[in-house]
């Protein structure tokens, strides 16, 4: 079986009166960014319910003014609760056991034998000394992470309503644009049309001349021009002649 280590107290600057070595500083209040771990000592002895308060005294959470300390320095084990419940100050008490791999020590303030009140819980887990979060740091730590990912949420949302709004612009727009292209006249087109029929033109044969009139026929013109002075005097103007089948002009409706 291996043997226990000697409690020691850790080297101290010597005061000024009496060359008595001055009680170090206890530990902060929050330490939970921090973790200890020796693994010289846990290749050594084992971890159990004996000696995992000895490896903690060892750790920068060990407070070397509480009650167990004095136990320790009286050779009498340091989580003896006769001895503990019977002196009032700040002390450490192994709260849960799941050994080799959990310890839970809670350290508390004595101010009689059944009067503690609890103060700040550590727990060793495989070999790793940790300070647990108080409950109002977890809830906000939760709180936080929890606003954080709403937030999160909110922002990807927004960038991707605002995405697909500005495609739907985007498509828009283009079809607009092509809309008008449709509509519009390209005149560079129209020439090119203009110019191929020019060259067709030029390239098929003269029109040939119109048929002679029958024997007999006298076109409209000539007739009225030989029926001139029996009309109307020559000095007022006349309408022009006009085709009654062509031209007519447009339709003329009943006034009703």
């Amino acid at each position: 079986m291996a043997t226990p280590p000697v409690a020691s107290v850790p080297p101290a600057n010597q005061g000024l009166e009496g060359g008595q070595p001055a009680p170090p500083a206890p530990p902060g209040t929050d330490m939970t960014g921090i973790c200890f771990r020796d693994q010289l000592w846990l290749n050594t002895y084992p971890l159990d319910r004996n000696l995992v308060f000895d490896y903690f005294a060892l750790s920068p959470f060990y407070d070397w003014t509480c009650n167990n300390e004095q136990l320790r320095m009286r050779s009498i084990h340091p989580l003896d609760l006769s001895h503990l419940s019977k002196m009032a100050g700040i002390e450490y008490m192994l709260y849960e056991v799941m050994e080799p791999h959990l310890f839970v020590i809670r350290k508390q303030k004595r101010d009689g034998p059944e009067k503690v009140t609890p103060m700040l819980t550590y727990y060793v887990l495989d070999g790793s000394i940790y300070q647990a979060p108080q409950l109002c740091n977890v809830f906000a730590a939760r709180v936080g992470r929890a606003l954080y990912y709403i937030s999160k949420a909110f922002t990807t949302a927004a960038s991707k309503l605002e995405k697909i709004g500005y495609v739907d612009a985007e498509n828009d727009s283009a079809a607009l644009e092509s809309k008008v292209a449709k509509e519009t006249i390209d005149f560079k087109e129209v020439k090119r049309v203009d110019h191929i029929l020019a060259s067709l033109q030029r390239k098929l044969p003269p029109a040939p001349p119109p048929p002679p009139f029958p024997e007999g026929y006298v076109p409209p013109h000539t007739a009225d021009a030989e029926k001139g002075p029996e009309g109307p005097q020559s000095g007022e103007p006349q309408a022009p002649s006009v085709d009654p089948i062509i031209d007519q002009g447009p339709a003329k409706r009943m006034k009703i």
